[in-house]
């Protein structure tokens, strides 16, 4: 009896022990504010963020807005009601949230900008991306390579040209990209834009919705191309926009031998648009890793909430009109016929079967 007492109370005095330590894994909470599950990427981004926070020990509230401004601010300012070590943040409009992130500021939570700069406060710390202004550098230079491909012998090539949401700070950084590579061309008169639509005052997506940019193809093919004109290529900053466009295109008969399908771009290798690669109705995209994002920010926000300073940070690009927001910038990839299935499939972005 006496050495089962002995062993029951060791037994306890261990779970005792034990229980500190348990203790010590839940690192606090972290609120994570994704704005839309319409778009892959973002539930992309919203799992791989989550799981990878749970996995260094933080308990993780993940909310999705669906591109509802109001909605996203009263997420925002619940979570921050709830006491948390740390915000990541991908802002439907990162002009809005000024009073809530004084809030947040107040309670000393660290506020990272996720993909999508918050503008107009001071209460942002960090932000993580891509090299955006790169990404429409990338688009445009693929753009450019496909009309050469596809309409050698055509000149000057007929462009059109969508931009994303101007209340997004990103759309602009890949606008601006891909004109630093077009506007020599319409210059020279290598590139028309016979609609002569350009800036992102006339070009720019609201809310990246794919119906509104197939809409706005649909009236400029009515308005521009019903005497016969051919649409060599289209500039589409994002795949769900390319996605519409190209609807767009096929309802007036292009993918035919007569019309061939006209170079369109896009981002971020939705699983639909690549097969629409595969299908050679897309020309390509850009792939950005949201497995890479996922990871950087998860180790910023453990590395600031250890105590410790993060390392090559960029602190000269992201101005959010009141202080210049220290950012980590990765780099974006190419994607198109020739090489997505190293780039997507061996790496385990996209599954062979979800391609078929």
């Amino acid at each position: 009896m006496k050495l089962i007492k002995s062993a029951l109370a060791a037994l306890a005095l261990g779970v005792v022990a034990l229980s500190p330590a348990a203790h010590a894994e839940d690192k606090g909470l972290v609120g994570v504010l994704m704005p839309t599950k319409t778009s892959q990427r973002w539930i992309n981004d919203g799992d791989a963020v989550k799981s990878q926070l749970e996995a260094k020990g933080y308990t993780v509230d993940l909310q999705y807005a669906q591109d509802d401004i109001p909605n996203q601010l009263s997420q925002l300012e619940n979570v921050i009601t709830k006491g948390p070590k740390a915000l990541i943040i991908a802002s439907i409009d990162g002009t809005t949230m000024g009073d809530a992130l004084q809030k947040a500021a107040d309670a000393g939570v660290v506020v990272v900008a996720y993909d999508r700069l918050i503008k107009k406060t001071p209460n942002v710390d960090y932000y993580t991306t891509f090299d955006n202004f790169g990404v429409g550098v990338i688009q445009a230079n693929s753009l450019v390579k496909g009309l050469k491909e596809r309409f050698p012998d055509t000149k000057p090539w007929n462009v059109e040209l969508f931009g994303g949401s101007p209340d997004d700070n990103n759309a602009f950084f890949f606008y601006n990209g891909a004109m630093s590579v077009l506007q020599p061309l319409i210059d020279d008169g290598s590139i028309k834009i016979v609609s002569g639509q350009t800036g992102m005052d006339k070009v720019g997506t609201l809310r990246w919705l794919a119906a509104t940019a197939q809409a706005r193809m649909d009236n400029l093919l009515s308005a521009y191309y019903s005497d016969g004109k051919r649409v060599d290529g289209v500039l589409s900053p994002y795949d769900g926009l390319s996605r519409g466009i190209i609807a767009s295109l096929r309802g007036v008969g292009y993918g035919t031998a007569d019309q061939p399908w006209p170079i369109v771009t896009g981002q971020d290798a939705e699983t639909a648009s690549v097969k629409a690669i595969i299908a050679g109705e897309q020309y390509s995209t850009v792939f950005k890793d949201t497995r890479d994002l996922a990871k950087s920010t998860v180790e910023l926000v453990d590395t600031v909430l250890s105590g410790n300073k993060p390392a090559n940070l960029d602190t000269t690009t992201y101005n959010n009109d009141v202080k210049v927001v220290p950012s980590i910038l990765l780099t974006p990839v190419e994607v198109d016929k020739t090489n997505y299935e190293k780039i997507v499939v061996e790496s385990g972005y996209i599954k062979p079967d979800e391609l078929k």
